[in-house]
């Protein structure tokens, strides 16, 4: 056992970023001491990285992982109900404890807003906590929340929106334009990922990861090989290492740009909507350049990568980044010195400081709000450990600055690719798909910052090493609610330009 996991069984157990830990280890507390521990923890500056549920020898256990500067984990014994962290401590549970009545049928007792995520029978045969009947082709089957007055009115979007955007509800409560509140209602399309992956082909587990968000194949995939690596004791060459840091860089720079294209288009300003997409579209091909798939998919694999980067594929991407770097250049500066633009940029949306750290808010939301943290700076990984951070200089949590902070990040992963790209002569082989075996009875937790901000993935094995439970959290976790909060005294016509600044996933969020 490590040095650093002999600590004492009452308290948090520190860990690493891609450690295995022994379950044995795990600090198993009652829940007088775990609620103890998190309410301290989350009131000196401490956020939530995971926070689910499991059984072990026919039990019901919380497990919950949070971070400061440190990454912890620590464990409780609940029976069919326990008291709400989200009533007692802070709104940054109010997901998870609603996940886990969802899942496991355990009441978080006085929740302020119960109410489903994904709308499925829960893992266990336990008493439906909802008072709904899962029977029903249609989610959203219960009472949404009412502003009550004269001159109040209801409209309702969705789920089935125009084009091919993914299926979500939109109720808002408004007077006249003004909108007092927005309830966003998700988990039309779960496909039960979670539980798949602990039943699938072993070699099947990459390929159903890379699609848990199609847009962000590289970072949940990596997350998932990063575990296994942990699990299974393999060591990944450092070349292999740099070209994975690459793969997702250019997955964020893909979203971004496209992104602020988006936003262009979003307030009619057409020249930079068509040059952003077309721009979008080079990065993706220089993913296809690296690996052959425009998303990135197959090239992450447990203990390394399925394609050697060679010589002439480096060149192709430096040159390409050099050759788009003027021209990302002018077109951002078309968009943010139009005085049009930053009229329905600036003060748009906004999310505070307090209110972004209250919801734990992450990635690129959470930084444009003054949230500093990045899990490449934080918890790095890969090739991280040895580049140059980022930093934010808008930070008034409106759509301006999350807009400025998407630009500042474009900018610093072409110089963090071109850094990758000099590095020559490392050793790094190519992998192949194959079964190796896991460590029993073991937990891990991988973190990754992926383009819309902190992925994790946690694993736990049983005594024969198969993966008993499997978590899975993308960043959107914790942003739809920081979308809803941004619409609070806003237009309502404000919406799309609010929505596309936020661009969460819905997929990645039903999972």
């Amino acid at each position: 056992m490590d040095s650093h996991l002999q600590i004492k069984k009452d308290s948090l157990l520190q860990i690493q970023n891609g450690e295995t830990v022994p379950r044995s280890v795990i600090p198993c507390l009652t829940f007088d001491r775990f609620a103890e521990l998190l309410d301290a923890f989350v009131k000196n500056n401490g956020f939530i990285v995971q926070l689910f549920a499991f059984v072990e020898d026919g039990k019901n256990k919380l497990l919950a992982v949070v971070r400061n500067e440190n990454l912890y984990v620590l464990a409780t014994e609940v029976g069919e109900s326990f008291p709400s962290l989200t009533a007692s401590t802070s709104p940054r549970f109010h997901m998870f404890e609603r996940e886990i009545a969802e899942q496991y049928g355990i009441t978080p007792k006085d929740h302020p807003w119960l109410k489903m995520v994904r709308y499925h029978a829960n893992y266990r045969q336990a008493a439906d906590v909802f008072g709904n009947d899962y029977s029903e082709d249609i989610p959203g089957n219960y009472p949404y929340f009412q502003v009550e007055g004269e001159a109040i009115h209801e409209v309702a979007v969705g789920p089935v929106h125009a084009g091919i955007i993914e299926p979500g509800h939109f109720r808002f409560q408004c007077a006249g334009e003004e909108v007092f509140s927005l309830e966003i209602q998700l988990g039309y399309q779960h496909r039960g990922v979670e539980r798949m992956l602990t039943e699938v082909p072993f070699k099947r587990l990459t390929v159903l990861c890379e699609n848990i968000a199609g847009d962000t194949s590289i970072g949940h995939n990596l997350c998932c090989c990063q575990a296994l690596e942990a699990l299974g004791g393999l060591s990944v060459d450092p070349g292999a290492r740099t070209v994975r840091s690459i793969a997702l860089e250019l997955e964020r720079l893909a979203n971004h740009i496209g992104d602020l294209g988006a936003l262009s288009g979003d307030v009619a300003f057409n020249p930079p909507a068509a040059y952003f997409g077309r721009l979008r579209g080079e990065f993706l091909n220089l993913l296809q350049v690296l690996c052959g798939n425009r998303f990135g998919k197959s090239l992450v694999l447990p203990g390394g990568i399925s394609q050697i980067m060679t010589g002439e594929q480096a060149k192709i991407i430096g040159d390409k980044l050099k050759e788009l770097e003027p021209e990302i250049t002018n077109v951002c500066d078309l968009l943010f010195t139009a005085h049009t633009v930053q009229a329905r940029f600036e003060n748009t949306g906004t999310v505070s400081k307090q209110m972004a750290a209250d919801l734990g808010l992450v990635g690129y939301c959470g930084r444009a709000s003054g949230l500093e943290y990045d899990v490449r700076v934080a918890f790095p990984n890969e090739a991280y450990s040895s580049l140059h951070a980022n930093r934010n200089e808008m930070v008034a949590g409106d759509v301006y600055s999350r807009a400025t902070v998407r630009r500042e990040e474009i900018m610093h992963s072409m110089h963090l690719i071109r850094t990758l790209l000099n590095r020559k002569g490392e050793p790094c082989a190519k992998m192949t798909m194959h079964e190796f075996t896991l460590a029993p009875e073991s937990f891990v937790v991988t973190l990754n910052e992926g383009w819309r901000g902190e992925v994790s993935h946690c694993l736990l094995t049983d005594k024969d090493g198969r993966i008993e439970r499997y978590k899975i959290k993308d960043p959107s976790f914790h942003n739809w609610t920081g979308l809803a909060m941004s619409l609070r005294n806003q237009e309502i016509s404000d919406f799309p330009l609010c929505n596309k600044s936020f661009n969460l996933s819905y997929c990645g969020f039903d999972l």
